[in-house]
């Protein structure tokens, strides 16, 4: 064949009928193929399907006018949910038993859950996609002092700092609070008080469990707790041994002893913007006000019947100017507090309380204050106008499920309710879904033969699944070869306390560490100018004296002494 005839040459392909099989083994294209994310598909997906009651129909005919109203009724009702951040929903479901306390930072990126079961979960929106619905980290606050016999401790409230969002402030049903950062670890751990006390001023802690606590307005190392002891404590986070301040609450019901518990604590600015103001609820239903920045002497304003005696009041919030506060009681009542005039509720109305089984049901102001969130024990979200506590708009989130806790975050613009939990849905879904890769998976990056493993390969505790032994043999040594050896725990180790637990609980333990001779020293400068031991005789002792040489024994030679 000629150079001439290979402009003619042509190579023929195989003709494939339409319906013939051969085809689904054939590929359409070659080269590496991207497959892009649906993120219209995706958002759709997340859209609620909110069932309407449907209307019942007439005997007589409907004529224009009534499909014209009928017409604008629906078109409000949808014009009235894209007001709220209502209209999608993304469902977390990461705890064993009811959450019972949320928080997202400031900046709208993490999301922490507080749950029955004594755990903190850590949600993570930046690395979250459609297909990783969960949380990054569960955390136990008391894992670490927590026996083999006893369980974990409830998580009554977890709020992240107004400012920075670096820590939160974790209370668990225990006298002792603490301070977590965001990836969970202990920051500080405040102290317990002593119980053996009568006057609760001169203990530097709580002596009974903390029910909730928050977060000074302007000040980011400030925080207060109220207890069950009759008290609120504000602390400064960088001191865990005592509290900055603590506020004792005398209650006035008949019966009481001058105690009651603590229920529910709000922090805010105050109507005038110069101080901060404090307004804390109490079980014998009382309602008092103090001013933000001390003194702490007396309540700047009380009122005693603000809910009725014996109920758990606890939900409780400050607008953002500071001049109103709202109360969620357990006596079914939501009521409308003026701070300017701190004796009468402005508005009431009846809503049914979960107190009896959540007493942390919370009820929360949106950010700009124009509305007011809170659950129901029906599982509806209830939007209220402030001015009259109506509602502006009800939707079913957890049908026949108490609805707990409730946000409204600024930034983000979403509504967090609890259970289950409801996170930025569109946030999240505006992601494409995560894909694995292929050194995700160790058979394909491990040289592995016929006899087992290369001696080049890297083997992770448990990472071979093919390769586990499960159980423990009747040593009790575990059957997993590339498992490590736990140390056994045994009852005299359990009852020898660790260097640790010394240091924290018992006082001057860290003088076994100094030297005698200099912390002697130390205080004989003190004991010169205030002496203790010897004040009795400090007039009545004699003075010391020595010999005094002179000026030409000074100056000369020693000189022998004259003998008299």
């Amino acid at each position: 064949m000629s150079d001439s005839d290979s402009d003619d040459y042509r190579v023929e392909e195989p003709v494939l009928a339409a319906d013939d099989p051969m085809r689904a083994f054939i590929p359409t294209s070659f080269g590496k193929t991207t497959k892009e994310a649906n993120i219209a598909a995706q958002i759709a997906q997340t859209r609620r399907q909110v069932e309407k009651p449907t209307p019942q129909k007439q005997k007589e005919p409907a004529s224009d006018s009534d499909d014209s109203d009928s017409d604008d009724s629906e078109s409000g009702d949808e014009d009235e949910a894209e007001r709220f951040p209502v209209t999608h929903e993304m469902i977390l479901k990461t705890h064993e038993r009811a959450i019972t306390s949320i928080a997202l930072d400031p900046a709208g990126s993490r999301m922490l859950s507080g749950s029955l079961d004594g755990n903190v979960n850590f949600h993570d929106f930046a690395s979250m996609t459609p297909t990783t619905l969960r949380a990054f980290k569960s955390v136990d606050p008391w894992e670490t002092k927590k026996s083999a016999s006893s369980d974990s401790h409830p998580i009554q409230h977890i709020e992240f700092s107004r400012h920075s969002g670096s820590v939160f402030l974790c209370v668990t049903a225990h006298p002792q609070a603490k301070i977590m950062s965001r990836d969970g670890g202990v920051v500080t751990e405040f102290i317990k008080g002593d119980m053996y006390l009568r006057d609760m001023h001169n203990t530097k802690g709580h002596v009974g469990e903390i029910t909730t606590g928050t977060w000074h307005p302007l000040d980011q190392n400030l925080c207060v707790t109220a207890g069950s002891d009759s008290t609120l404590r504000i602390w400064d986070i960088n001191n865990k041994r005592s509290q900055k301040d603590v506020i004792v609450f005398k209650s006035k019901a008949p019966g009481s002893a001058g105690r009651t518990r603590m229920t529910a604590v709000a922090w805010g600015v105050s109507s005038q913007g110069n101080s901060p103001v404090l307004v804390s609820a109490a079980l014998d239903g009382s309602l008092v006000m103090y001013g933000g920045n001390g003194p702490f002497t007396r309540p700047a304003a009380e009122i005693k019947d603000a809910h009725r005696p014996d109920t758990w009041t606890g939900g409780i919030d400050i607008s953002a100017d500071g001049r109103m506060v709202v109360t969620r009681g357990g006596d079914g009542t939501i009521k409308l507090w003026d701070t300017r005039k701190f004796k009468q509720p402005l508005v009431k109305i009846d809503h049914p309380s979960t107190s009896d089984r959540y007493p942390m049901t919370n009820i929360k102001y949106s950010p700009d204050s124009r509305f007011i969130i809170t659950g129901s024990a029906s599982g509806h979200l209830h939007i209220l106008n402030p001015a009259n506590l109506r509602p502006e708009h009800v939707t079913p989130i957890t049908p026949g499920i108490p609805l707990i806790a409730v946000d409204w975050h600024p930034k983000l613009n979403q509504i967090l309710t609890a259970p289950p939990l409801h996170p930025a849905a569109l946030e999240v879904m505006s992601r494409a879904p995560k894909k694995r890769h292929v050194d995700d998976d160790p058979s394909f990056t491990m040289d592995q033969s016929n006899l087992g493993i290369s001696g080049d390969a890297i083997i992770a505790p448990g990472a071979l699944s093919g390769q586990k032994r499960g159980g423990v043999s009747a040593s009790g040594k575990s059957r997993d070869p590339y498992r490590p050896q736990v140390q056994q725990i045994t009852p005299f180790m359990r009852s020898q306390p660790d260097e640790k637990h010394i240091s924290e609980n018992i006082p001057l333990s860290r003088m076994l560490h100094e030297d005698p001779r200099e912390a002697l020293l130390k205080y004989a400068e003190v004991a010169k100018k205030d002496p203790v031991f010897t004040g009795a005789w400090r007039t009545t002792q004699p003075v010391t004296q020595y010999a005094e040489l002179s000026d030409e024994e000074a100056e000369g030679p020693e000189k022998k002494k004259v003998k008299r």
